[in-house]
């Protein structure tokens, strides 16, 4: 069974009289890719930035590699790297020579290592090439390339597929499923894009209003958005109570303007449309249909 490699614990970060994180506790496995998602302003970033040494809570604990005083956390992040909000680059410098000044600012004696990160992000054939003229896939790659010039046990990345086009996703997100399984490379990924997210991660991690509204595993949330029979009635009250009377149906919510989801005997409904007939109830709607990841994204993070 994976360790847990960070446990954030009742983390508060307050700016005057404004919460930015209020109580925030969840932990990362080795080995996992956790998605850190929420609409913009839902503390995400003040997270990562926690995290990563460039502010400070107000309250709460933060443990990584099992420290968690400031030179054990310091230690800890030598670890790791990370892309929080937009990468730096020089705009007049190709991507090799900006790699090379980072090489060089973070100590890294082996020179091969700017070719390996390069080929590694598909940045090999740019030559000289300024980064001015890099279109915005380029210049995450090329983020990420510097990200990994330390080689890092564990990535932290701030919106990294934000305003790429269809195939710059594609390519990063083939890029961190290299990472994470021929690197082993553990990643803790923001965004407020689920979908995308739900093609890559092993863990989710849902915020908003610097509150966690739910933490899950791949198959935790793959089952909270399970099928459901979907019924609408001339009387969905008392279609309700029969359906816990005469099915035995516990597991059902009564939504507003939308009728009643069921969400277990999948395989009963004729016999439930049947019931309700004969006992005086019309069922005007009755289908099978299935909670989107993106449905279930806006209930959890519209939940006060």
């Amino acid at each position: 069974m994976s360790e847990n490699i960070v446990e954030i614990s009742n983390l508060t970060k307050q700016y005057g009289k404004q919460k930015a994180l209020d109580g925030v506790s969840f932990s990362i496995k080795e080995g996992s890719i956790v998605g850190l998602i929420g609409p913009n302003g839902a503390g995400k970033t003040t997270i990562m930035k926690i995290m990563g040494g460039l502010a400070f809570p107000t309250s709460g604990e933060l443990k990584m590699y099992g420290a968690t005083d400031e030179k054990g956390l310091n230690h800890a992040r030598s670890r790791m790297s990370f892309m929080i909000e937009t990468p730096y680059a020089k705009e007049k410098l190709s991507a090799k020579e900006n790699l090379e000044k980072q090489r060089l600012q973070k100590g890294i004696p082996d020179k091969k290592r700017i070719e390996e990160v390069l080929k590694t992000v598909n940045l090999e054939n740019t030559g000289k090439k300024v980064v001015k003229n890099f279109s915005l896939g380029m210049r995450q790659r090329l983020g990420l390339a510097n990200a990994l010039l330390g080689k890092p046990e564990f990535m932290v990345l701030d919106e990294p597929i934000n305003g790429l086009d269809p195939e710059g996703i594609v390519e990063i997100r083939d890029l961190f499923r290299k990472l994470n399984k021929e690197e082993n490379i553990t990643l803790v990924i923001s965004s407020h894009i689920l979908s995308e997210l739900s093609l890559l991660c092993t863990d989710y991690v849902f915020i908003n209003h610097g509150r966690i509204k739910g933490t899950f595993t791949e198959q935790e949330l793959k089952a909270a958005c399970s099928e459901y029979i979907q019924i609408n009635t001339d009387n969905n009250e008392k279609a309700s109570s029969l359906l816990i009377e005469k099915c035995k149906i516990e597991k059902f919510d009564v939504i507003k303007d939308s009728g009643i989801r069921i969400y277990e005997k999948m395989d009963e409904i004729r016999d439930i449309s049947k019931m309700l007939y004969e006992n005086g109830v019309i069922p005007v709607e009755i289908a099978k249909n299935a909670v989107s990841l993106e449905d279930y994204y806006m209930k959890m993070v519209s939940e006060v």
